[in-house]
């Protein structure tokens, strides 16, 4: 009987000790059932206070970690393809993706950024790309506006949104076709409410300030985000920096005649040498944006190809482009595509359309920081219209473009050493 015990003891043990050496992987090319998911599944993972490998151009950009029979039921629940595999297997798999010879690294995910999503109090008729991809990835973000950023609040997060806004001022210049619309005549009134709460005399001052805030933000080592009109209007906002670009309409009077010629590109992130558009009945702000060439292109011919960056000596790029495809759909946008002849030289162009001369994802580095814009409002509804219903992402598991995003997401959990750029 006491050998019999001792024989269960042993054996109680060595299930113990196998199940601590035991790793779970997530696969990430075609043979993943819910890429979306994963991301969200990973993140958890790193909140719970565990680490993860991110396994560069292996499968897709694979992720894996330690197993816990938490987290197993965790990926039943989601529905996401999953394999539970030795400690032996994993070493194996490890060996193979550090191997010089190939173009594969891996990355340490250490902790789960803290998030937060710039978006208005007031409910407006269209819909965000990112919150939408978080809320069904199931990775938690805080809402931040104007108030939170004027109050220093972004100093609590790690990674920040911006949603569909404009930095300029001039409400998205919907004037000319909602301004007689209820949700238009509500966000004016809100945002010269807000500005006149912190002293601006117009909102596009407010907006300004709201801008510099961000730009510090990413100064100090923050991670920033942007999509769609949030990204050429934010540039446009810093290079006007003390000029009035706004017609009567929206500020109360005209703008500065030489508004054009002052512009100080220094200021901008990613932009330069742009002409701003004068007209308020025109729905562009500048030249930057590329969508009236997408007017004579078929939806189904729309495409974008990612660059395939070296994962050993460009971790960075490598990480926020991992996917199971190389080709993007395309999809439009108040501010579609980024036109390349007004790029800096120094920004990082991720992913473009050569046929179109245009950049439709971009990165680069500010002070300790870094900033990601990605061109379009939503990668799986191409022209997404005003009062349309959002995109069910339980439609698009799989989506390459929503990938994009939450690359980024995690991107600010890796460990810094290995960030080469």
């Amino acid at each position: 009987m006491r050998y019999l015990k001792l024989y269960g003891l042993l054996l109680c043990l060595f299930w113990t000790t196998s199940a601590f050496a035991l790793k779970i992987i997530l696969p990430m090319d075609v043979t993943q059932k819910n890429h979306l998911k994963a991301y969200g599944l990973t993140y958890w993972v790193l909140n719970k206070g565990a680490e993860a490998d991110w396994l560069l151009n292996y499968q897709g950009g694979s992720f894996m970690f330690d197993f816990d029979v938490l987290y197993e039921n965790e990926c039943k629940i989601r529905g996401i393809s999953y394999e539970v595999i030795t400690e032996s297997k994993a070493n194996s798999i490890v060996a193979e993706v550090i191997n010089p010879e190939v173009n594969m690294e891996d990355v340490k995910l250490l902790k789960a950024p803290k998030i937060a999503v710039y978006t208005p109090k007031n409910k407006q008729p269209w819909d965000d790309a990112v919150t939408m991809v978080l809320e069904y990835a199931e990775i938690p973000y805080e809402k931040v506006f104007d108030d939170e950023v004027l109050e220093d609040k972004l100093l609590t997060y790690d990674w920040l949104h911006l949603h569909h806004e404009d930095f300029t001022g001039q409400y998205g210049k919907f004037w000319y076709s909602h301004r007689n619309t209820a949700w238009y005549a509500e966000d004016v009134r809100t945002n010269e409410a807000c500005a006149a709460k912190h002293g601006f005399s117009k909102v596009s001052q407010l907006k300004l300030s709201v801008a510099k805030k961000i730009r510090d933000f990413c100064l100090g080592g923050g991670f920033l985000f942007a999509m769609c009109s949030a990204t050429d209007t934010y540039d446009i906002a810093l290079a006007a920096d003390g000029i009035d670009i706004c017609e009567s309409m929206f500020d109360g009077d005209g703008m500065d005649p030489e508004a054009q010629e002052k512009l100080n590109f220094k200021n901008t992130f990613a932009f330069k040498d742009f002409s701003l558009e004068t007209s308020p009945i025109a729905y562009e702000h500048a030249s930057i944006d590329n969508t009236l060439a997408h007017q004579s292109v078929l939806e189904n011919n729309d495409v974008f190809t990612l660059f395939d960056f070296s994962a050993k000596w460009d971790v960075v790029p490598s990480m926020l482009c991992q996917n199971h495809t190389q080709t993007i759909k395309g999809f439009m946008g108040q501010t579609t595509a980024f036109k390349k002849q007004y790029i800096k030289s120094e920004v990082l162009i991720l992913g473009e359309n050569k046929t179109l001369n245009e950049a439709r994802y971009i990165h680069g580095n500010i002070g300790k920081g870094t900033w990601t814009f990605y061109s379009g409002h939503d990668p799986e509804d191409y022209q997404h219209l005003i009062n349309e219903p959002p995109t069910n992402l339980a439609l698009f598991p799989n989506s390459p473009g929503f990938r994009l995003i939450l690359n980024n997401i995690l991107f600010p959990s890796a460990k810094k050493k290995k960030l080469k750029t």
